[in-house]
């Protein structure tokens, strides 16, 4: 199958969402999305897995990436893609229309559509996004072929509303194990109970104040919560262990390890256990590259609430910000739903930068 990538924006973005593309069943998309690149003839293709690299090699000085991710969360009777509404009040609803075909479908238009870019441009369109960041297609582009990705600033699709959203906020999650001692409920005297050991654990979050800090111009607010709590093995034995998870989202002016050693101030006197990590990404926007984006956007920046993959392009020392259609809140919802004139105005946009 391959997809006209020279078709309107909306047909394109239906088509990409018509395809299924649930995390880890994405090759019927790469493979759709890679015959279609390689039939424009003025890009080099290459792919590595259900992850699919296009670039330009037309020797100009600096280089802009535009990445996506192909694999959308599972499909609740939200396929296939429909519209309501006419003009510019047209609505177009289904999985993946916000997170985040629309971007990767804008994209795809720039790559057919902008063959002479005054920038060299490197398209990456990957998989496994929404799931544990250990599948993560572009993780794997990062280990295996950094060299695919090099390029001075980057621009990933994630849904902004059309606002240039810059970095991210780090994520840690953490596991608290609070022990107790097993004993017959009518006798719990003998016993000591582990799940209302997790009460302090819970008091200190509940006394938590968290930072509202200023990095590089934009506000971030920070978050520490418990996400879920465990224990007891039947309703007639007092529990010997309770577990507590928590996740700590931080702003980018702290590294993990800085981050981890707040956690360990808070919860002092706890042993934490490390499930799940990741960096944050400071804005940038003071670079060149992203200075001018944000002009031809034409709207103030605002960070970015959650973890994105900016922060893997921030490990490789590029610039990143997160810039595509759609209302984040609507990501994951079965009411998914994108304004086509929200998706055509992130299109004209790149190409007028691009050109």
């Amino acid at each position: 199958m391959t997809l006209d990538l020279h078709d309107d924006v909306v047909a394109l973005t239906r088509a990409l969402c018509d395809i299924p593309s649930v995390s880890g069943d994405e090759a019927p998309i790469a493979d759709a999305v890679e015959a279609s690149l390689r039939k424009l003839g003025h890009l080099e293709v290459l792919r590595d897995g259900d992850a699919v690299v296009a670039r330009t090699q037309l020797g100009r000085a600096r280089r802009i990436v535009l990445a996506g991710h192909l694999d959308t969360v599972p499909i609740k009777d939200n396929l296939p893609t429909w519209t309501t509404g006419a003009g510019a009040d047209e609505i177009l609803h289904g999985r993946g229309t916000v997170d985040m075909k629309g971007g990767v479908a804008a994209q795809l238009r720039i790559a057919a559509t902008v063959p002479e870019p005054r920038n060299d441009l490197t398209f990456v369109f990957y998989d496994n996004e929404e799931v544990a960041s250990v599948r993560n297609g572009l993780g794997r582009l990062v280990r295996n072929h950094p060299d695919w990705l090099a390029g001075d600033f980057a621009i990933l699709g994630e849904p902004s509303n059309g606002t240039v959203e810059g970095g991210c906020q780090g994520t840690m999650r953490v596991r608290i194990t609070l022990a107790g001692k097993a004993a017959h409920a009518a006798r719990s005297w003998r016993g000591v109970n582990a799940v209302h050991a997790a009460g302090d654990v819970l008091a200190i979050l509940n006394r938590y104040e968290p930072r509202t800090v200023m990095v590089d111009g934009l506000e971030y607010r920070e978050g520490l919560n418990a996400v879920n709590i465990a224990g007891g093995i039947a309703g007639n034995v007092i529990p010997d262990e309770c577990v507590v998870d928590i996740n700590h989202r931080f702003a980018p002016d702290r590294d993990i390890p800085a981050a981890l050693a707040h956690l360990r101030e808070v919860f002092a006197g706890y042993e934490l256990e490390v499930r799940d990590q990741a960096s944050g990404a400071r804005p940038g926007l003071d670079q060149p590259a992203a200075a001018e984006f944000l002009a031809a956007v034409g709207r103030p920046p605002a960070p970015k609430f959650g973890w994105t993959d900016v922060a893997r392009f921030a490990d490789l020392g590029i610039p990143a910000v997160n810039y595509g259609p759609g209302d984040p809140l609507l990501a994951h919802t079965d009411e998914e739903h994108l304004p086509t004139a929200d998706l055509r105005e992130c299109e004209r946009v790149l190409a007028a930068w691009l050109r």
